[in-house]
Protein backbone atom coordinates (compact mmCIF):
# COMPACT_ATOMS: atom_id res chain seq x y z
CA UNK A 1 0.00 0.00 0.00
CA UNK A 2 1.12 3.79 -0.91
CA UNK A 3 0.34 5.87 2.20
CA UNK A 4 0.73 9.06 -0.41
CA UNK A 5 1.10 9.29 -4.57
CA UNK A 6 3.37 11.07 -5.88
CA UNK A 7 2.48 14.68 -6.56
CA UNK A 8 2.07 13.91 -10.39
CA UNK A 9 -1.34 15.51 -11.19
CA UNK A 10 -3.24 11.87 -11.76
CA UNK A 11 -6.14 11.34 -10.80
CA UNK A 12 -9.18 14.02 -10.82
CA UNK A 13 -7.19 16.10 -8.57
CA UNK A 14 -6.67 20.24 -8.91
CA UNK A 15 -3.37 21.73 -7.98
CA UNK A 16 -4.18 25.15 -5.88
CA UNK A 17 -0.51 25.85 -5.22
CA UNK A 18 3.01 25.75 -6.47
CA UNK A 19 5.56 27.04 -4.98
CA UNK A 20 9.81 27.10 -5.24
CA UNK A 21 12.11 26.71 -2.30
CA UNK A 22 13.98 30.18 -2.88
CA UNK A 23 17.18 27.98 -3.43
CA UNK A 24 15.28 25.86 -6.10
CA UNK A 25 15.79 22.20 -4.00
CA UNK A 26 11.60 21.97 -3.05
CA UNK A 27 8.45 22.48 -4.20
CA UNK A 28 5.68 22.65 -2.68
CA UNK A 29 2.44 21.61 -4.34
CA UNK A 30 -1.38 21.60 -2.59
CA UNK A 31 -3.59 19.42 -4.62
CA UNK A 32 -7.58 18.66 -3.94
CA UNK A 33 -10.63 17.00 -5.26
CA UNK A 34 -13.94 17.50 -3.57
CA UNK A 35 -13.12 15.22 -0.34
CA UNK A 36 -9.30 16.15 0.42
CA UNK A 37 -6.67 18.46 0.44
CA UNK A 38 -2.79 17.30 0.42
CA UNK A 39 0.61 19.24 0.65
CA UNK A 40 3.63 17.49 -1.22
CA UNK A 41 7.27 18.30 -0.54
CA UNK A 42 9.05 17.53 -3.97
CA UNK A 43 12.39 17.85 -4.83
CA UNK A 44 12.65 19.37 -8.71
CA UNK A 45 12.42 15.33 -10.50
CA UNK A 46 9.28 15.19 -9.01
CA UNK A 47 10.36 12.86 -5.88
CA UNK A 48 8.39 13.46 -3.30
CA UNK A 49 10.27 13.70 0.45
CA UNK A 50 7.20 15.08 2.70
CA UNK A 51 3.84 14.85 2.38
CA UNK A 52 0.82 16.39 4.91
CA UNK A 53 -2.62 15.84 4.77
CA UNK A 54 -4.50 18.70 5.37
CA UNK A 55 -8.38 18.75 5.45
CA UNK A 56 -11.51 16.61 4.73
CA UNK A 57 -14.09 18.62 2.83
CA UNK A 58 -16.79 15.89 3.81
CA UNK A 59 -17.52 13.46 6.28
CA UNK A 60 -14.63 11.03 8.01
CA UNK A 61 -14.53 7.14 7.33
CA UNK A 62 -14.54 5.46 10.46
CA UNK A 63 -11.08 3.95 9.00
CA UNK A 64 -8.89 4.62 6.21
CA UNK A 65 -10.22 4.52 2.91
CA UNK A 66 -7.94 2.45 0.89
CA UNK A 67 -9.63 3.12 -2.15
CA UNK A 68 -9.32 6.22 -2.14
CA UNK A 69 -5.20 5.60 -1.90
CA UNK A 70 -5.08 3.41 -4.11
CA UNK A 71 -6.91 5.39 -6.75
CA UNK A 72 -3.93 8.10 -6.43
CA UNK A 73 -6.38 10.52 -4.74
CA UNK A 74 -5.80 12.75 -1.57
CA UNK A 75 -6.19 10.68 1.56
CA UNK A 76 -8.68 11.50 3.62
CA UNK A 77 -8.28 11.32 7.35
CA UNK A 78 -10.26 8.84 9.64
CA UNK A 79 -12.61 10.59 11.99
CA UNK A 80 -10.35 9.78 15.20
CA UNK A 81 -7.96 11.78 13.84
CA UNK A 82 -9.09 14.83 12.76
CA UNK A 83 -10.54 18.02 14.36
CA UNK A 84 -13.60 18.17 11.90
CA UNK A 85 -14.96 14.50 11.75
CA UNK A 86 -17.89 16.68 9.40
CA UNK A 87 -15.53 17.64 6.99
CA UNK A 88 -14.63 21.71 6.34
CA UNK A 89 -15.04 24.32 3.24
CA UNK A 90 -12.24 24.05 0.83
CA UNK A 91 -9.28 26.10 1.98
CA UNK A 92 -8.53 29.72 1.39
CA UNK A 93 -5.42 31.64 0.21
CA UNK A 94 -2.61 29.76 0.89
CA UNK A 95 0.85 30.74 1.69
CA UNK A 96 3.81 29.43 2.09
CA UNK A 97 6.83 30.21 4.39
CA UNK A 98 10.44 28.33 3.46
CA UNK A 99 12.70 27.39 6.46
CA UNK A 100 15.80 29.46 6.52
CA UNK A 101 17.43 26.41 5.12
CA UNK A 102 15.02 25.76 2.25
CA UNK A 103 14.36 22.11 2.75
CA UNK A 104 11.29 22.83 5.11
CA UNK A 105 8.48 24.95 4.76
CA UNK A 106 5.40 25.91 6.30
CA UNK A 107 1.64 26.77 5.07
CA UNK A 108 -0.38 29.87 6.05
CA UNK A 109 -4.46 29.42 5.18
CA UNK A 110 -5.39 33.31 5.15
CA UNK A 111 -2.90 34.18 8.45
CA UNK A 112 -3.42 31.04 10.43
CA UNK A 113 -0.48 28.25 10.80
CA UNK A 114 -2.58 25.47 8.76
CA UNK A 115 0.85 23.06 8.13
CA UNK A 116 4.64 22.41 8.79
CA UNK A 117 6.64 19.76 6.52
CA UNK A 118 10.08 19.69 7.83
CA UNK A 119 12.92 18.85 6.80
CA UNK A 120 13.11 15.97 8.24
CA UNK A 121 9.44 15.05 7.67
CA UNK A 122 10.05 11.09 5.36
CA UNK A 123 6.92 9.80 4.03
CA UNK A 124 8.36 6.29 3.63
CA UNK A 125 9.54 6.31 7.43
CA UNK A 126 5.95 7.29 8.74
CA UNK A 127 7.13 10.62 9.84
CA UNK A 128 4.49 12.91 7.69
CA UNK A 129 4.36 16.93 7.92
CA UNK A 130 1.91 18.26 11.02
CA UNK A 131 -1.72 19.68 10.44
CA UNK A 132 -3.72 21.96 12.00
CA UNK A 133 -6.94 19.77 12.13
CA UNK A 134 -4.95 16.62 12.46
CA UNK A 135 -5.72 14.50 16.17
CA UNK A 136 -2.77 12.27 17.17
CA UNK A 137 -0.80 10.73 15.30
CA UNK A 138 -1.67 8.85 11.76
CA UNK A 139 0.51 8.27 8.91
CA UNK A 140 -1.14 11.39 6.89
CA UNK A 141 -0.57 13.96 9.63
CA UNK A 142 1.25 14.45 12.80
CA UNK A 143 -1.27 17.41 15.56
CA UNK A 144 0.40 20.61 14.84
CA UNK A 145 -0.19 21.46 18.07
CA UNK A 146 1.66 19.05 19.80
CA UNK A 147 4.27 20.48 17.81
CA UNK A 148 4.14 23.82 18.23
CA UNK A 149 6.57 24.68 20.97
CA UNK A 150 9.17 22.92 19.28
CA UNK A 151 8.22 24.80 15.56
CA UNK A 152 7.39 28.66 16.68
CA UNK A 153 10.82 29.69 17.10
CA UNK A 154 12.07 28.22 13.72
CA UNK A 155 8.83 29.88 12.55
CA UNK A 156 9.55 33.11 13.81
CA UNK A 157 13.51 32.50 12.75
CA UNK A 158 12.35 31.96 8.45
CA UNK A 159 9.53 34.70 9.00
CA UNK A 160 12.32 37.27 10.15
CA UNK A 161 15.43 36.26 8.28
CA UNK A 162 13.55 36.21 4.84
CA UNK A 163 12.15 39.85 6.01
CA UNK A 164 15.69 41.13 6.55
CA UNK A 165 17.14 38.93 3.10
CA UNK A 166 14.92 40.35 0.53
CA UNK A 167 15.13 43.95 2.01
CA UNK A 168 17.33 46.52 0.45
CA UNK A 169 20.94 46.67 1.16
CA UNK A 170 20.78 43.41 3.26
CA UNK A 171 23.52 41.70 0.93
CA UNK A 172 26.42 44.71 0.91
CA UNK A 173 25.69 44.83 4.68
CA UNK A 174 26.42 40.68 5.35
CA UNK A 175 29.26 41.24 2.47
CA UNK A 176 30.92 43.72 4.26
CA UNK A 177 30.75 42.37 7.59
CA UNK A 178 32.43 39.23 6.40
CA UNK A 179 35.14 40.95 4.39
CA UNK A 180 35.83 43.58 7.54
CA UNK A 181 36.70 39.96 9.55
CA UNK A 182 39.22 38.95 6.58
CA UNK A 183 40.90 41.99 6.50
CA UNK A 184 41.37 41.38 10.07
CA UNK A 185 42.27 37.83 9.97
CA UNK A 186 44.44 37.74 6.32
CA UNK A 187 45.13 41.11 5.52
CA UNK A 188 43.99 43.12 2.74
CA UNK A 189 41.88 41.87 -0.35
CA UNK A 190 42.52 41.41 -3.59
CA UNK A 191 40.59 40.23 -6.36
CA UNK A 192 36.77 39.25 -5.73
CA UNK A 193 34.87 36.75 -7.86
CA UNK A 194 30.70 36.13 -8.05
CA UNK A 195 30.17 32.40 -7.43
CA UNK A 196 26.74 32.72 -6.99
CA UNK A 197 25.17 33.73 -10.30
CA UNK A 198 21.40 34.63 -10.41
CA UNK A 199 20.51 32.01 -7.98
CA UNK A 200 20.49 31.82 -4.19
CA UNK A 201 22.27 31.45 -1.95
CA UNK A 202 24.32 35.19 -3.38
CA UNK A 203 28.14 33.46 -2.48
CA UNK A 204 31.54 35.23 -3.64
CA UNK A 205 35.39 34.64 -3.34
CA UNK A 206 37.68 37.03 -2.21
CA UNK A 207 41.26 36.62 -2.56
CA UNK A 208 44.24 37.20 -0.09
CA UNK A 209 47.62 37.81 -1.30
CA UNK A 210 50.65 36.92 0.70
CA UNK A 211 50.38 39.04 3.70
CA UNK A 212 53.21 39.12 6.31
CA UNK A 213 54.93 36.06 7.10
CA UNK A 214 52.13 34.37 5.37
CA UNK A 215 53.67 33.26 1.97
CA UNK A 216 51.04 31.82 0.29
CA UNK A 217 47.01 33.52 -0.82
CA UNK A 218 43.90 32.44 0.87
CA UNK A 219 40.62 32.04 -1.12
CA UNK A 220 37.44 32.29 1.23
CA UNK A 221 33.99 32.25 -0.30
CA UNK A 222 31.72 35.34 1.68
CA UNK A 223 28.38 34.48 1.90
CA UNK A 224 27.94 30.93 2.54
CA UNK A 225 27.15 31.30 6.35
CA UNK A 226 24.33 33.82 5.55
CA UNK A 227 21.93 31.42 5.63
CA UNK A 228 21.91 27.80 7.83
CA UNK A 229 23.05 25.09 6.03
CA UNK A 230 19.97 22.11 5.55
CA UNK A 231 19.46 18.69 7.64
CA UNK A 232 22.21 19.76 10.14
CA UNK A 233 19.85 19.04 13.21
CA UNK A 234 19.52 15.51 11.86
CA UNK A 235 22.98 14.42 12.62
CA UNK A 236 24.43 16.64 15.41
CA UNK A 237 22.82 17.42 18.87
CA UNK A 238 23.65 21.06 18.96
CA UNK A 239 23.51 22.22 15.52
CA UNK A 240 23.86 25.82 16.11
CA UNK A 241 27.49 25.11 16.41
CA UNK A 242 27.79 23.60 13.05
CA UNK A 243 25.26 25.44 10.96
CA UNK A 244 26.93 28.40 9.10
CA UNK A 245 30.07 27.93 7.58
CA UNK A 246 32.29 29.63 4.99
CA UNK A 247 34.71 27.75 2.75
CA UNK A 248 38.78 28.37 2.17
CA UNK A 249 41.44 27.35 0.25
CA UNK A 250 45.53 28.39 0.48
CA UNK A 251 47.49 28.07 -2.30
CA UNK A 252 51.56 29.14 -3.76
CA UNK A 253 49.50 28.67 -7.20
CA UNK A 254 47.58 30.89 -9.90
CA UNK A 255 44.36 31.17 -7.33
CA UNK A 256 42.12 31.58 -9.64
CA UNK A 257 42.63 27.55 -10.00
CA UNK A 258 42.06 27.13 -6.20
CA UNK A 259 38.68 29.73 -6.61
CA UNK A 260 37.37 26.85 -9.12
CA UNK A 261 37.17 24.54 -5.85
CA UNK A 262 35.01 27.22 -4.24
CA UNK A 263 32.84 27.78 -7.24
CA UNK A 264 32.19 24.21 -7.21
CA UNK A 265 30.85 23.83 -3.87
CA UNK A 266 29.91 27.37 -2.19
CA UNK A 267 26.18 26.33 -2.90
CA UNK A 268 26.30 23.13 -3.23
CA UNK A 269 24.45 22.41 0.41
CA UNK A 270 21.15 24.27 -0.58
CA UNK A 271 20.84 23.22 -4.18
CA UNK A 272 21.56 19.02 -2.75
CA UNK A 273 19.70 19.62 0.39
CA UNK A 274 22.75 18.62 2.35
CA UNK A 275 25.10 19.80 4.67
CA UNK A 276 29.07 20.34 5.04
CA UNK A 277 31.32 19.71 7.62
CA UNK A 278 34.81 19.06 9.63
CA UNK A 279 36.05 15.46 8.44
CA UNK A 280 33.97 15.35 4.91
CA UNK A 281 35.02 14.88 1.75
CA UNK A 282 33.83 15.84 -1.63
CA UNK A 283 34.85 14.28 -5.09
CA UNK A 284 35.39 16.21 -7.90
CA UNK A 285 32.54 16.49 -10.11
CA UNK A 286 34.21 16.84 -13.69
CA UNK A 287 36.63 14.78 -15.29
CA UNK A 288 39.58 13.82 -12.87
CA UNK A 289 42.33 15.41 -15.20
CA UNK A 290 40.64 18.68 -15.43
CA UNK A 291 40.69 19.09 -11.38
CA UNK A 292 42.36 22.17 -10.23
CA UNK A 293 45.28 21.91 -8.55
CA UNK A 294 46.29 19.01 -10.62
CA UNK A 295 45.31 15.24 -11.77
CA UNK A 296 47.13 13.74 -9.28
CA UNK A 297 43.93 14.94 -6.38
CA UNK A 298 40.10 13.37 -7.11
CA UNK A 299 38.23 15.56 -4.37
CA UNK A 300 38.73 17.49 -1.51
CA UNK A 301 39.07 16.86 2.51
CA UNK A 302 37.41 19.43 4.55
CA UNK A 303 39.07 20.37 8.25
CA UNK A 304 37.66 23.06 10.70
CA UNK A 305 41.01 23.64 11.99
CA UNK A 306 43.48 22.93 9.13
CA UNK A 307 47.58 22.46 9.90
CA UNK A 308 49.40 25.20 9.73
CA UNK A 309 46.26 27.91 8.56
CA UNK A 310 45.80 31.09 9.62
CA UNK A 311 42.85 30.76 12.54
CA UNK A 312 39.27 32.48 11.32
CA UNK A 313 37.38 32.08 14.14
CA UNK A 314 36.03 35.34 15.72
CA UNK A 315 32.97 35.79 13.09
CA UNK A 316 29.04 35.05 14.24
CA UNK A 317 25.88 35.72 12.43
CA UNK A 318 22.33 35.47 13.32
CA UNK A 319 23.72 34.79 16.66
CA UNK A 320 25.60 31.58 15.66
CA UNK A 321 29.36 31.07 15.36
CA UNK A 322 30.78 30.60 11.28
CA UNK A 323 33.60 27.96 11.36
CA UNK A 324 35.48 28.12 7.99
CA UNK A 325 36.31 24.76 6.43
CA UNK A 326 39.24 24.46 4.96
CA UNK A 327 39.74 22.46 1.52
CA UNK A 328 42.57 20.09 0.92
CA UNK A 329 43.45 18.15 -2.18
CA UNK A 330 43.19 14.35 -1.89
CA UNK A 331 43.83 11.40 -4.12
CA UNK A 332 41.17 9.17 -5.17
CA UNK A 333 42.36 6.69 -3.25
CA UNK A 334 41.63 8.83 0.28
CA UNK A 335 38.12 9.37 -0.95
CA UNK A 336 37.80 5.38 -0.99
CA UNK A 337 39.47 4.43 1.89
Amino acid sequence: MTIFRSASGEGHTEVVLTAGSPYGSRTLVVERDEDASVAYLCSPDGTVHGACWLANHRPAPAVVDLARINAGLPPLMPRANTLHPAGRRPLGQLTPLWFEEGDGVALYEEDELLAVIPGWADMHRGMPGYARDAVGESPFAWALSEALEGLRPRLANAESYWRWRYSEGSWPSFQQFVMGHLDRVLGPAGRYWDAGGDRLPTVGITERPPHGDRLFSVLSTVGMSCQRMPTVEQWIDQPGAYARIELAVATREDPREAALLLVWLAQYPWHSVTWLGHGHTAKWYHEPDTFPLGPQYAGVLMQADAPDMPPMGGFAFGGEAVRWLWLTPITGEALTG
